[in-house]
């Protein structure tokens, strides 16, 4: 490809930067643009209500002409769950491996979108050509089969994205990651690198997946009880050792919780999972079976309130009870924020006389991210011009940018940057020189966006200190009471109990009424800040709480 000193190249991260998930970077030329994955994260404690949060494709609305493709490194949720909100308003082309794409209709089967755009399945080794661009997909490891990193060729030189990724010598798959590769691309020059940064403080190497397998038949080969297995269902390769494990110790296989049963369907269809024939049993069928002969994978490794596993921990399983005795087997390491949930599932399955082994116990679980040394390979091997550190909070980013640097890059060269920056390279500067919108979509329920920062406030108010709703009827002609004022009290407090309270906080509403009949007020606007106004500041007084009131006014 010729080069222009003129061209620019746009990189603009919509997600995935100061943040764990909703990773969306944007790729940009003065004609094209790629956009390179479509994830979603999961609403932080203080979201109340949200399902979970998507990235704003303002600016790809905008743009959308020029898309030519939305390109998925990894069928995980933090990559391609955004898909279906973000397909409805762009219906552009998506590109993926096999198992990726097989996850992604999966996923738009639910919301009844299965022909709402081309699928385009691509391979390890492949080059595709994007307008002006061309992307090679470089095999790599990770916590699910068929990831790739992206070589991005471009009029100014190749960007290299590794998108999640270990250094695993013996994955599950066989399939080790292209080292070969990343060295053939350093070798020939490489502008820009972009590079996974979850894992950067933790020093050495990430263990192989293989060392979970060597556990679990140690697990298994002791164990007489009936185990309970719970892990992310997007980990095809650890499912595939529990299913090995089983099979080798003579254990049925159960499956349990809907996204587990959706992707060992779809891995096995795919060729993905390896499962002998007669191994799987209905879960509604267990009963049929010693406790010694199943093994059952379910969901709930996170603790999510409506996951299977802590329905079982609750008693609240159509199918399975905890009995005094079974084996639990947490296989995921906390996501972070999620740790409380998670420890509350585990207290509550001990309280039921299970035991549970979990990543402080035992070597049941790897990362499907790349530590210190790994990333320092990466980088010894591409030799990139620039860096830009993505995939983390803000902490790893800087810890990443500061490998970097210990490698012998020039900070003048790494761009620590945050969603919504426009990343401009030239042939011999990378800087960032603006930003456009850029942030959090709230999804709640059938609603997109709906959902903002006043609503989420009003939750939040009404969560920590109630509601009071004061029903008032008033005389349309002269204002004067002719019912109420009637209290009704939500989440504040237990009326029964604090009748004095109540009958006092209508005597101020009624009197705050009488003042304004006074002055000759009538306009319901100023009613109800009278209302509110003279409420509140005697609920603090005689709480110190403050809770939502919310005056009806009714006129006759």
């Amino acid at each position: 490809m010729s080069t222009s000193k003129k061209q620019k190249i746009k990189i603009i991260p919509l997600g995935g930067l100061h943040e764990i998930g909703k990773n969306m970077t944007v790729i940009e030329s003065s004609d094209d643009i790629l956009v390179i994955d479509c994830g979603l994260t999961f609403p932080e404690e203080e979201m109340l209500g949200i399902d979970v949060v998507i990235p704003d494709i303002t600016y790809l609305e905008k743009n959308k002409e020029k898309i030519r493709a939305i390109i998925l490194t990894h069928g995980h949720e933090d990559h391609i769950g955004a898909l279906p909100y973000v397909l409805e308003r762009l219906k552009v082309p998506v590109y993926g491996t096999k198992l990726t794409l097989g996850l992604v209709k999966n996923k738009l089967s639910e919301f009844n979108m299965e022909e709402i755009c081309p699928m385009n399945i691509i391979s390890a080794g492949q080059t595709e050509k994007f307008g002006g661009f061309e992307v090679e997909f470089i095999r790599t490891s990770h916590s699910i089969a068929d990831s790739v990193a992206l070589a991005i060729f471009t009029d100014l030189g190749v960007i290299v994205h590794t998108s999640d990724f270990k250094v695993d010598f013996t994955p599950i798959d066989r399939e080790i990651i292209n080292l070969h590769r990343f060295a053939e691309l350093g070798q020939k020059g490489v502008l820009m690198l972009l590079a996974d940064s979850t894992n950067v403080e933790r020093p050495g190497y990430t263990m192989s997946e293989k060392t979970v397998g060597d556990t679990f038949d140690d697990i298994f080969a002791g164990t007489r009880n009936r185990i309970i297995v719970a892990t992310f269902a997007s980990n095809v390769h650890r499912i595939q050792q529990i299913i090995n494990s089983a099979h080798k110790f003579g254990r049925k296989v159960a499956v349990c919780g809907r996204s587990m049963v959706n992707v060992v369907s779809v891995a096995s269809d795919l060729g993905y999972l390896d499962i002998p024939e007669g191994l799987l049993v209905d879960i509604e069928d267990i009963g049929r079976y010693g406790d010694h002969e199943l093994t059952i994978l379910t969901t709930g490794s996170q603790g999510e309130p409506m996951s299977a596993l802590t329905r079982m921990a609750n008693s609240d399983h159509r199918n399975v009870e905890i009995l005094p005795g079974d084996l639990v087997i947490i296989s995921a390491s906390a996501i972070p924020g999620n740790e409380k949930l998670i420890s509350r599932v585990i207290n509550r399955l001990f309280a039921k006389g299970a035991n549970v082994i979990y990543e402080d116990l035992a070597d049941v679980h790897v990362s499907g991210h790349a530590c210190q040394e790994e990333l320092k390979l990466i980088h010894s091997l591409v030799r990139p011009k620039f860096f830009m550190p993505v995939h983390g909070e803000y902490r790893h980013l800087e810890r990443h940018a500061r490998l970097a640097k210990s490698l012998g890059m020039s900070s003048n060269n790494i761009i620590v940057a945050e969603i919504g920056n426009v990343i401009e390279l030239t042939n011999d500067t990378a800087k960032i020189t603006g930003n456009v919108t850029a942030g959090k979509v709230l999804v709640d329920g059938l609603g997109v966006g709906d959902v903002g920062n006043v609503v989420l406030r009003d939750r939040q108010h009404l969560a920590q200190d109630g509601l009071m709703v004061v029903v008032v009827t008033i005389s349309k002609e002269v204002g004067s009471i002719i019912a109420g004022p009637d209290i009704i009290s939500r989440g504040f407090v237990y009326v029964r109990e604090s009748e004095d309270l109540m009958e006092q906080a209508r005597l101020v509403v009624r009197d705050a009424l009488q003042r304004c009949e006074e002055k000759q007020i009538t306009e319901w606007a100023t009613l109800k800040s009278s209302i509110r106004d003279s409420l509140r500041a005697f609920l603090y007084e005689k709480t110190k709480r403050k809770p939502m009131i919310l005056p009806i006014i009714m006129e006759i």
